[in-house]
């Protein structure tokens, strides 16, 4: 004879039933926006948490002004900037990763890197120069119809792409075109800009006894009316791993930086800031070939500088 059930056991496997139903339900169900946000955000700190622990995160800004004079800013294509991608680059990150790490898109980010760009100061204080600086410079237009370059700004970066030196650059003659658009150079600069002659001498001091990396680099010495041994330069411009990109002609520094890096540069307005760190992450991507197609050129010197570090011992190593 089957069990006779009492109704307040009835009553309650139908109350179980029913909890149970609606909990599928609920499983079931999408999640809320606020979820979606919870989950995204708790993704965004595992991310930072595991970049956290190679290296310090760089300083991260919105900016809906457009690109100011202290900032650099990553095009409007999703791709990196040049600060951006040296930065990831020393701590062995991927640019993207780290803007996805901070739930921005690479559009909307502007970094500076370790320090924040000071336009215009001169010598940066308490900065290590190190052995390998890249330079590039700005230049506005005189002489009329005869269009002739004078240097109006100029900048230069360490091996890590910190700024090491920034300045306006007063032409000695009357200037006929700004190129503002190219050049983001405009009279309102000439109002803090230094003399040709003091920045000529300060270029010379810092680029003395380095290893100078320039893009087409004898057209800044030129307007700089200054030489640097040939020894000591690396011109990403005449480096033949690069000839490719342009049917074994010199390619342009914003070609390359777009085939090889993958970051945008010089769209609109020039930043010799920002050029000067695209041309030294060429060379660092590169140094290897580099040096091994300057070692054919300079051979005596290669040899020489390798008897120098056996004499000099552990003195400098690591330094760039």
């Amino acid at each position: 004879m089957a069990p006779v059930l009492s109704s307040n056991w009835k009553n309650l496997q139908s109350k179980l039933k029913q909890e149970s139903t609606a909990k599928e339900k609920k499983r079931k169900a999408p999640p809320t926006e606020r979820q979606l946000n919870t989950i995204a955000k708790r993704k965004r700190l595992d991310a930072k948490q595991a970049i956290g622990a190679k290296s310090t995160l760089p300083v991260l800004k919105r900016n809906n002004m457009g690109i100011s004079s202290s900032i650099l800013k990553s095009r409007d294509d999703d791709t990196p900037s040049a600060s951006l991608a040296l930065w990831a680059e020393d701590n062995d990150i991927s640019a993207k990763d780290l803007a996805e790490a901070y739930g921005v898109d690479m559009k909307d980010v502007v970094t500076t890197g370790a320090k924040e760009d000071k336009i215009n100061d001169g010598l940066a204080k308490d900065t290590e120069i190190g052995q390998y600086v890249a330079m590039d410079c700005e230049m506005v237009g005189v002489g009329g119809a005869e269009d002739r370059s004078v240097l109006a700004r100029v900048s230069i970066v360490n091996y890590h792409g910190i700024q090491i030196y920034d300045s306006f650059v007063r032409p000695k003659e009357f200037v006929t075109d700004w190129r503002t658009h190219v050049s983001g150079v405009s009279p309102k600069h000439m109002a803090t800009a230094r003399s040709f002659e003091e920045v000529q001498a300060d270029v010379a001091e810092i680029i003395k006894d380095r290893v100078l990396v320039g893009h087409a680099i004898k057209n800044d010495l030129d307007v700089l009316i200054m030489g640097h041994p040939k020894m000591d330069i690396r011109d990403t411009s005449r480096f033949s791993g690069f000839r490719k990109y342009s049917s074994g002609r010199a390619p342009s520094l914003k070609k390359l930086a777009k085939e090889v890096l993958g970051v945008e540069i010089q769209n609109g307005e020039h930043s010799s800031i920002e050029d000067a760190r695209a041309t030294m992450l060429l060379f660092r991507r590169f140094k290897q070939p580099f040096d091994l197609e300057h070692a054919k050129r300079f051979p005596q010197r290669i040899a020489g500088e390798g008897k120098k570090k056996g004499k000099s011992g552990k003195k400098g190593k690591g330094k760039k």
